[in-house]
């Protein structure tokens, strides 16, 4: 049988390796953004009958996958060139549709559909740690990446409205206290609420914006088509000898290989990143079954390859290798005052802001499930657990120099460990398999490690000796 579709056997557990089973908050995994609420499900519940379609488990998969690491995929492409760009593309929708492919089975035989329970019933403690650090840190990541957005387009925004110059030094512009004023006027007011409620909604939001942004970028790349890149001066300052090396840079690669590579297939994996949230879905899902589930997942990868791909392209070739690590922010330097351009920006920023209490919220559960089970709810608690997270995150934001180091090493550490490692190890661990399908699995766990080591490597080689790369590129 084929692997992806079934064959492995089934691997009785004793009576008393189950626990209870308990309750789903059903309203909450349906409104927040699914990408962060496994935290909001404590263990399956098999018995229940889920009431989520086809269809809208589709949209909510594709809605928890795509996020700021869209922005990154025209960089990515312009550091690896448009066919090696398009074979690392495919490549990790492939090894993702297997990885989840790997945890739903681990799941089935695990009895269990909280990501980590999976871990601490495959390795015990350690293994619950080591799942919830990753998902931890991915989440992290996600917020930094979010308030990287505000530092780069809100300033740009007020100075749309206010008509000043670049260089000019009023204290509104300056990204950095930008954030810090958003972090304290409206993040964290939206996230001591006790609830999510309609905040939930936002998710539909922010899945129409980037697809808005998606639109625009492809409206813009087809008028103009690398004319920008080639008429203005280069956006990284970059010292151009001669008129034939400016020719060079105008026109598109297909192989490139240089220093910034190696944050390329980062870029990718944290684009594909939706582990978390397989399980709740697959909980939810009406009249589920493990190749259902399977079906939704296939179908969200490939609706979210394609928008990669168009994004990743559009805006290579209006930019050429002048696109810088937040593709969003590439525009605003050209499209300062464009009318259009500053709707995208307004709707991105709205959506970044709204969603960032969303990141947080499961996040905060997580570290009170850990930390303070069985105690009763504290509003100082509360507080106290959402400043510590914004405060981490803004001085993170403040001193890393680009979006890139955030997109590049959350990429290759949390990332990979969540799509790579943890679905092979748990299904090695959980499920008896056959030869060829432990072959499989164990290839792909070694795959997992070597790709985290080794770009882990060459990233802070890259820091090391480019200390002043602050531009992104």
């Amino acid at each position: 049988m084929v692997p992806w579709l079934g064959g492995y056997k089934q691997k009785k557990l004793k009576p008393n390796t189950v626990t209870q089973q308990d309750t789903v908050n059903s309203n909450v995994v349906q409104l927040k953004r699914r990408k962060f609420s496994w935290a909001h499900v404590r263990t399956a519940c098999k018995e229940e009958p889920g009431h989520t379609s086809f269809g809208m488990s589709v949209f909510n998969l594709s809605n928890a996958m795509i996020g700021s690491g869209i922005l990154g995929l025209s960089y990515a492409m312009a550091n690896t060139g448009i066919l090696l760009f398009v074979i690392l593309l495919f490549g990790v929708a492939i090894l993702s549709i297997y990885s989840i492919h790997l945890l739903l089975v681990a799941a089935k035989e695990g009895s269990s559909l909280i990501y980590e329970k999976l871990g601490e019933r495959a390795f015990g403690w350690p293994g619950k740690i080591v799942t919830f650090g990753s998902i931890m840190f991915q989440n992290f990541g996600a917020i930094s990446s979010y308030l990287f957005i505000i530092k780069y387009e809100l300033p740009e925004v007020i100075r749309s409205f206010t008509h000043l110059e670049e260089n000019s030094s009023e204290w509104f512009l300056n990204g950095n206290y930008l954030v810090v004023i958003v972090s304290l006027l409206i993040i964290f007011p939206l996230s001591v609420l006790k609830n999510l409620g309609y905040l939930g909604y936002t998710s539909c939001f922010s899945l129409a914006c980037m697809v808005f942004f998606l639109g625009t970028v492809s409206a813009v790349s087809s008028v103009h088509f690398g004319h920008i890149s080639c008429s203005l001066e280069p956006l990284h300052n970059i010292a151009h000898e001669d008129h034939e090396q400016h020719e060079d840079m105008c026109q598109p690669k297909y192989f490139v290989f240089n220093s910034q590579t190696a944050y390329s297939l980062p870029i990718l994996v944290f684009a594909f990143v939706c582990h978390p949230t397989i399980l709740p879905m697959y909980n939810e899902l009406k009249d589920r079954t493990r190749q259902k589930m399977q079906r939704v997942s296939n179908l969200s990868i490939f609706a979210m390859l394609i928008m990669y791909l168009l994004s990743a392209l559009f805006g290579y070739l209006t930019f050429y290798d002048k696109v810088e690590a937040e593709l969003l922010h590439t525009f605003t330097k050209v499209y300062r005052f464009d009318t259009l351009l500053l709707l995208v920006q307004l709707a991105v920023l709205t959506a970044v802001t709204l969603t960032v209490p969303l990141v947080l919220f499961p996040i905060r559960t997580s570290i009170n499930a850990l930390l303070f089970s069985g105690r009763d709810f504290s509003w100082f608690r509360h507080a106290l657990i959402a400043v510590v997270i914004l405060t981490f995150n803004d001085l993170l934001v403040i001193f890393v120099p680009t979006i890139r180091d955030i997109f590049g090493f959350i990429g290759s550490s949390a990332a990979a460990i969540l799509i790579f490692i943890l679905p092979a190890a748990f299904c090695l661990r959980l499920v008896k398999l056959s030869l060829i399908q432990k072959i499989s699995a164990l290839v792909f766990l070694m795959v997992g490690i070597v790709f985290m080591i080794g770009s882990l490597s060459l990233i802070i080689l890259d820091w090391v000796h480019n200390p002043s790369d602050y531009g992104g590129h």
